[in-house]
């Protein structure tokens, strides 16, 4: 009886290895689509950072890491991803605290106009790269649309199966490990394309923030305020008729932010101020930010970290100076290499 209950429990720990194994070389690695890989990239660094920010492609391609330690020598991470929604923005935070406290939580807002799940590859993008525990099982529970399945995160190979007549060397190579494509979270773009539409954004049927969003939303905050942690509030300086921020939206944050107590800070209306031009500073027309038009963004609104939150000048740290020495030198050689 015993030797057959041996037998059992060895065959299911080798399907076991054997599906995990198979999951991960079929699972998508995101060397091209590199937003994809943004999340999982953050537990090599976890841990010792002043400031974190969460949020969708608002934070991940407008705020620099290194700018923040160059310029003010705050230590910082930004835990963004692709249309990162708001309980996976919450999920993120939680599966922060895992490794750290830090001592401020910058959320960006503009996810807040959705209040169902959305598309599954857009999920994958951001749940795939966490690690197990509760916070990836409660991400992976908000975020499932109706034709996902839970038991196709625990499993890839049931989800990707198909890729594995298309499988490629870099599937093998990069099937546990792959390639840093993030300086602290920031992913950096050097193209220019100026913007040249400036037309405002459509209307929506109901600008009302879902009971849905809110809850997560007051979910983060009483995280934050649970640990200690200054919980800020802002929007990006970029604002293209396709993601239009509209002012109705901006009554309801202004309304949440005096009701707790919160910081907010919405960008859009300072882009003058910030240096922002429209024809050097972005890359896609307007949408996103590059990296020259995210240095201004990221030393302005550092100023304001640093001097507002009394963030910490950590440059006289010799151990995370040199950490640092390193980053900053592969952030320039990017830079300068045309993001190569």
């Amino acid at each position: 009886m015993k030797k057959r209950i041996f037998v059992a429990v060895s065959a299911i720990l080798v399907i076991c290895v054997l599906l995990t194994f198979l999951g991960a070389l079929v699972i998508p690695k995101y060397t091209d689509n590199k937003e994809g890989a943004l999340v999982g990239e953050y537990y090599a660094e976890a841990g010792g950072h002043d400031v974190l920010f969460i949020g969708d492609c608002e934070v991940y391609e407008s705020i620099v890491p290194a700018v923040l330690w160059e310029k003010y020598g705050i230590n910082s991470y930004v835990r963004g991803s692709a249309q990162q929604l708001v309980w996976q923005s919450y999920y993120l935070l939680e599966d922060t605290l895992r490794y750290e406290k830090p001592k401020a939580v910058v959320y960006n807002v503009m996810a807040l106009k959705y209040g169902e799940p959305q598309r599954e590859e857009y999920n994958r993008m951001t749940i795939d790269g966490m690690k197990w525990s509760s916070s990836k099982v409660g991400a992976i529970n908000a975020s499932m649309t109706e034709e996902e399945s839970f038991v196709e995160y625990v499993f890839p190979l049931l989800r990707f199966h198909s890729r594995i007549t298309a499988l490629t060397a870099d599937d093998l190579k990069y099937a546990f490990e792959t390639p840093k494509v993030s300086h602290n979270g920031y992913l950096m773009q050097t193209g220019i394309v100026p913007r040249t539409d400036f037309s405002e954004g459509f209307s929506e049927d109901d600008y009302i923030f879902s009971e849905n969003a809110i809850k997560y939303l007051d979910m983060m905050r009483e995280k934050c305020e649970d640990n200690g942690i200054e919980f800020i509030l802002m929007k990006a300086p970029t604002n293209l008729w396709r993601y239009w921020w509209h002012d109705e939206w901006e009554t309801q944050v202004v309304e949440y932010a005096d009701k707790y107590d919160l910081k907010y800070y919405n960008f859009i209306p300072l882009e003058k101020e910030i240096g922002i031009d429209w024809n050097t500073d972005t890359y896609d027309k307007g949408a996103h930010l590059n990296v020259y038009g995210a240095e201004k963004f990221t030393e302005y609104f550092g100023a304001i970290l640093a001097d507002e939150f009394s963030l910490p000048d950590r440059r006289a740290d010799t151990a995370l100076s040199e950490a640092w020495d390193v980053r900053l030198e592969k952030y320039y050689y990017e830079r300068n290499n045309g993001g190569k």
